[in-house]
């Protein structure tokens, strides 16, 4: 994702042109998928070549002192006034591989309100499955854009225009008439409100494919076969679950350690400890008497033996309660009886117990069902890696014009947008974080495994994506979100003995920064462009990316 996907193109073009877009009249549809209500829907209108002489050539954008230019005879668009509701955008071709060589651009129309800007959408190319992926080589694959966040809508137009011909007219090379939005009067704009395609309002009866036609030019060739523009609705949000369902509360991730093994903000156990916890034993608190026996330390079965019974008329005593303020530096010798495990199986514990202090307690995580992912549209099962040793920080690039209340929203958006549009087996990144510093289960599979995304083209194998809602290219991210992406890499890091601090290696899958099989070094907490060459997660996003290693490194207790 670029930085600048989300920024405004120019000055809005607003009622002063008349007839911003038109299309070739001819058979073309716009395609609606619709399920039940709670779980959204897609509306899918083709990408047609525009009229050349479609525009009002005396209207003139405010501010500006020339006409509205004319659409390039191998630009391809779509007008259309009168959708149902939506509030996610993206463009969309038929084959993945393929590059989209244009410029698109997209405004639309809030219900009852304004049209907005002009808006550029970006391709999808630096974020998505590896290229050797059967999640990408699939006959469901598709290419795109990123998608955009654009709130409660029922009106859009959209414009692609191929690289190597000029846009004047401060960007606004489609205009629109913010009254009433495409006026079919004179040319063909597009009503998907009742799913009945084109309305050709007059014009001319033959028409012309999405893939060629009258005024296509040759330069159409540059632009990728079945473009459409997706307009997704994510549904009305789900009834909640119990809360113990849809939040995975804060939990320590492993039992804490003892003494200064002890995780971040974990209460140290009560009581004496012989050494490592698999070979602990706190003697009772009941003084012995006469018909009781001395307690037997509980090692391990393997290990065990029971102390000799004290002769008759012995005058040894009890064993005293260990001191809790023992000076030793080593552990204290077992008690009498006991066979000492041998120095392998030490050794071993002291390995986990030096591993677990490095731990950080799990943030609470509002899971798939609380956010309402439809678990029926993806696909069966889960593809997971060996381990993750590398959590690339991303931007979503969908804007940031959204509330709090409204990201499960935004997710479900992306979500069908990922599965239905572009069609990945899942959503694409394991972790996401809104504006408010909340963490949402992405990729379904288990927040504590290795579950492989689709976020960092190249890099998904033995990596975890966590994207932020929102586009900070020109914008700081905010201090909540900076601080959940420490806590959260902290946690799920640790399960996998991963220093924030630290770098380690990862073998591209291919893409336009390393080669396929290069051995790469990374930073343990990276950005999406240093795996890829991009503008993700934003300048302003990857400036943080340092105090958010610290951070979590020092929640680990390193």
């Amino acid at each position: 994702m670029r930085a600048y996907l989300a920024s405004s193109i120019g000055v809005a073009c607003t009622a002063a042109l008349a007839l911003p877009l038109a299309v070739y009249p001819g058979p073309a549809h716009a395609r609606a998928e619709r399920t039940a209500a709670s779980s959204g829907s897609t509306q899918s209108l083709p990408l047609l070549p525009l009229v050349a002489d479609g525009l009002d050539r005396g209207a003139v954008a405010p501010g500006g002192d020339a006409p509205a230019p004319a659409p390039a005879p191998a630009d391809r668009g779509v007008a259309a006034s009168r959708v149902r509701p939506f509030s996610l955008v993206g463009v969309v071709w038929d084959q993945p591989s393929a590059d989209l060589h244009g410029r698109v651009q997209v405004r639309t129309r809030a219900v009852g309100g304004e049209w907005s800007p002009w808006r550029e959408l970006l391709p999808y190319g630096d974020e998505g499955p590896d290229p050797d992926s059967p999640e990408l080589r699939g006959v469901r694959a598709h290419g795109g854009t990123a998608p955009l966040w654009v709130g409660d809508s029922d009106g859009v137009q959209a414009r692609v225009r191929p690289e190597g011909v000029a846009v004047t007219g401060g960007g606004a090379g489609a205009g629109a008439d913010a009254a009433g939005g495409a006026d079919a009067g004179g040319g063909a704009g597009v009503d998907a409100g009742g799913g009945a395609g084109v309305d050709a309002g007059g014009g001319a009866a033959a028409g012309a494919s999405a893939d060629g036609g009258p005024g296509a030019g040759a330069r159409s060739a540059a632009l990728p076969s079945g473009l459409r523009l997706e307009l997704i609705d994510p549904g009305e949000a789900p009834a909640p679950p119990p809360p113990d369902r849809a939040v995975l509360r804060a939990l320590p991730a492993h039992p804490a350690p003892t003494a200064r093994g002890a995780a971040p903000g974990a209460r140290p156990s009560a009581g004496p400890s012989w050494g490592p916890s698999r070979w602990s034993a706190r003697p009772s608190l009941r003084p012995p008497g006469p018909s009781r026996p001395s307690v037997k330390p509980s090692w391990p079965s393997r290990w065990s033996a029971k102390p000799s019974p004290r002769p008759s008329g012995s005058s040894a005593k009890p064993l005293p309660y260990p001191s809790t303020h023992s000076t030793h530096s080593t552990q204290p010798t077992p008690p009498p009886g006991a066979i000492t495990p041998p120095p392998s199986a030490l050794a071993e514990e002291a390995a986990k117990a030096n591993a677990a202090r490095y731990s950080a307690p799990r943030p609470s995580i509002v899971t798939r069902a609380g956010w309402g992912a439809d678990e029926k549209i993806r696909e069966t099962g889960h593809v997971y890696s060996k381990t993750v040793k590398v959590a690339f920080v991303h931007h979503t690039v969908t804007g940031n014009k959204y509330s709090c209340s409204q990201a499960p929203s935004v997710l479900r958006s992306i979500y069908r947008y990922h599965v239905k549009s572009l069609g990945w087996r899942d959503y694409g990144y394991n972790f996401t974080i809104d504006k408010c510093g909340k963490i949402y289960e992405g990729r379904s599979g288990g927040v504590t495994k290795a579950v492989r995304g689709a976020h960092t083209l190249g890099f998904n194998t033995n990596s975890m994506g966590v994207a932020v809602l929102g586009t900070f290219s020109a914008k700081k991210p905010p201090a909540k979100a900076v601080k959940a992406i420490a806590k959260l890499t902290a946690w799920k890091l640790g399960l996998f003995k991963r220093n924030p601090r630290g770098t380690t290696h990862l073998v591209s899958g291919g893409g336009n920064k390393y080669k396929k099989g290069a051995n790469v070094k990374l930073h343990v907490i990276a950005g999406h462009r240093d795996g890829f060459a991009t503008e993700c997660p934003g300048k302003d996003l990857y400036k943080k990316l340092g105090s958010v290693r610290k951070t979590a490194a020092r929640l680990q207790g390193r």
